[in-house]
């Protein structure tokens, strides 16, 4: 799909550096990859705490079975 977008070329060229890839294209989609990782992380992060433990609850006993 072709879209046009217009980005901060700092950035751009910046990202290029760091990151290594030959192509604005691949430099571009690497970041997209990289924040919808991050973002399913903090998901997951988010769930810390929310989670109920039961005091009673043994797996070693629920393996014998």
């Amino acid at each position: 799909m072709a879209t046009n977008l217009a980005i901060d070329d700092t950035l751009l060229s910046k990202a290029l550096k760091i990151g290594g890839k030959k192509t604005k294209k691949d430099t571009v989609n690497e970041a997209l990859k990289e924040f919808i990782v991050r973002r399913e992380q903090k998901k997951v992060l988010d769930l810390f705490g929310t989670v109920d433990y039961f005091d009673e609850y043994q797996p070693k006993t629920a393996r014998r079975k």
